[in-house]
């Protein structure tokens, strides 16, 4: 009887032992870093395919001063990101316009999508027609993947 429980016992332990494995991953060597499935791009897909064409007319240091509508939102390339990534919204207090992680939380989106408690007007203000949703939705999956500098 004993020799029965023994087995029993060291089937269990294999049998977790296995599950953590499978669980934990069985691969010996360090796994590298896991890259978002939708990787967007700052400089191409958001600078140049987007805010260059869409918003530096207007959110520019190059001739004015403040920049554009929102004081100090400068999106022209080499200083846009700065001015983006967890830099409080002038036009309303307490308004993040980049939050990584969170696309639905940052002003940004609020803005373009023109949500109800925005201050002022839906970006881009000489819209109609506004971004469109695919434009949208990389600068949100940019937002969701941590907005990187990349």
């Amino acid at each position: 009887m004993r020799t029965h429980v023994a087995r029993l016992i060291l089937v269990l332990v294999c049998a977790l032992a296995a599950g953590f494995v499978v669980a934990c991953g069985s691969s010996s060597s360090p796994s590298a870093p896991s890259q978002p499935t939708n990787t967007v791009t700052f400089s191409t897909q958001i600078q140049q395919q987007i805010l260059n064409p869409a918003c530096v007319a207007c959110h520019t240091d190059d001739g004015r001063t403040p920049a554009g509508a929102a004081p100090g939102l400068n999106l022209k390339t080499g200083v846009s990101i700065a001015n983006l990534v967890n830099a409080g919204s002038t036009g309303k207090p307490g308004a993040v316009r980049v939050i990584p992680g969170n696309p639905s939380g940052s002003y940004l989106i609020q803005k373009l999508e023109g949500a109800p408690d925005i201050v002022g007007l839906r970006m881009p203000r000489n819209g109609p027609p506004y971004l469109t949703t695919e434009q949208i939705a990389l600068i949100r999956q940019w937002i969701q993947n941590g907005a990187p500098n990349n």
